[in-house]
């Protein structure tokens, strides 16, 4: 019988959300949910040094900082997924990206960062990363005539995020791509919004796959964890030295948590789309709503560019209100809401909503001035609205949005 393994590249995303990484199923063998492999060392003299510095790639596991069956089993399925060589668990996606640049990056070497993306990876760029001696330029990663204009020949990696939070622009993936190949650089991208359902960025010429694994892949809010896929030479030298030296493993528990939420994640990322499509519309048409931003919309301004690079659209969408209406309308939203929660995070089952001041976001996380803060602020005006479209009828949800907006 051919097992997913004899050729993953065949199988589609549900089947192999389901079944990638899982070998051949032997008789008596559990046909549920993997074991979680909860400890934290194993016993075998044999298997390598004291020092992390022996490790080879066909070393017996030894140390759960080091590797873990759970997660083991848990990256080949993120590997599969995203036709990536290799995948690296970590404990948060933060620490999957802190990793990822601190492994790419030494003194003197340059970063081209899109200039819209998880804040906690612009602060990242902004506060910590100058102090070893990485210079970053920050680009609107929506022109790539923006990101070869910020090319050096000291530049190492550029990375950017689509769909990027919290406006949702997007990225021509094969365009940058090709911008940072020619200038002898490599290409990250933070695919979480998208998930490997919408986009297969290393299909599409990047270098790394970046995920929170805390949002769409969990699914139900209950685990965090990240991810970095790649080629495994790479990858092997990233697990090498930073994810054992820096310490951020991804806890067996928390891996079998988000094997359970991957599971479901190719019905659950179709529902998510679903009920997008109809919040989006309804949304569209409400007489206190000045814009609303989904990629799977035709009134999206890069839709052209979602139909190329996704084959699912996701469930975040942003919007923001007319007359600067943006405070008090969170406030409605906050007492009023029954279905969603007012609450930070995405990808969750349950769907979530919170608004995000343009100031605020300038002035703390993103950090752009003139031009670059203008085309933002054309995007949020005051304020925008992430909304994560959750897994409930999605007439409950219209029907809790017109009540709390009135």
């Amino acid at each position: 019988m051919k097992t997913p393994e004899a050729d993953r590249s065949a199988l589609a995303d549900a089947t192999l959300s389901l079944h990638a990484g899982a070998g051949s199923r032997q008789s008596g063998a559990p046909v549920n949910a993997s074991p979680a492999f909860s400890t934290n060392y194993y016993t075998d003299p044999d298997a390598v040094g004291f020092s992390a510095n022996d490790l080879t790639a066909d070393a017996p596991h030894f140390y759960t900082r080091w590797g873990n069956p759970t997660l083991d089993l848990l990256e080949s399925r993120l590997a599969a997924l995203e036709r990536g060589e290799a995948a690296i668990s970590f404990a948060s996606g933060m620490a999957a990206v802190s990793s990822l640049f601190l492994q790419t990056l030494r003194a003197g070497d340059h970063l081209v960062l899109a200039n819209i993306c998880y804040a906690g990876v612009a602060e990242l760029a902004n506060d910590i990363l100058p102090g070893y001696g990485i210079e970053v330029t920050r680009v609107d990663a929506t022109r790539p005539e923006a990101i070869a204009a910020a090319m050096r020949p000291t530049t190492r990696l550029v990375h950017v995020e689509t769909p990027a939070n919290p406006i949702l622009t997007l990225v021509d993936i094969p365009a940058v791509a090709r911008i940072a190949h020619d200038g002898g650089a490599e290409l990250s991208v933070d695919s979480t919004i998208g998930t490997p359902v919408a986009t297969k960025p290393i299909l599409l010429g990047a270098d790394y796959v970046v995920h929170s694994l805390s949002k769409y892949l969990c699914g139900h809010g209950d685990a965090l964890g990240g991810a970095v896929i790649g080629r495994a030479e790479s990858l092997s030298r990233l697990r090498k030295q930073n994810l054992i030296h820096l310490g951020g493993c991804l806890a067996p528990f928390s891996a079998w948590l988000i094997l359970r939420g991957m599971e479901t994640l190719a019905p659950r990322m179709a529902l998510h789309e679903a009920n997008a499509r109809r919040v989006e519309a309804y949304l569209a048409e409400h007489p206190r709503v000045r814009s609303v931003y989904w990629p799977g919309s035709p009134r999206h301004p890069q839709h052209d560019l979602a139909v190329r690079q996704m084959r699912n659209f996701s469930g975040l969408l942003s919007f923001n209100v007319k007359d600067g209406q943006g405070p008090s309308t969170a406030r409605r939203l906050a007492d009023r809401l029954r279905v969603f929660a007012y609450a930070v995070s995405l990808g969750k089952a349950k769907s979530l909503i919170f608004y995000i001041p343009t100031d605020d976001l300038l002035r703390s996380s993103f950090r752009l001035e003139g031009a670059a803060a203008r085309a933002y602020r054309d995007w949020s005006a005051e304020g925008i609205f992430r909304v994560s479209v959750g897994l409930e009828d999605a007439d409950d949800l219209i029907a809790d949005l017109d009540a709390a907006l009135g």
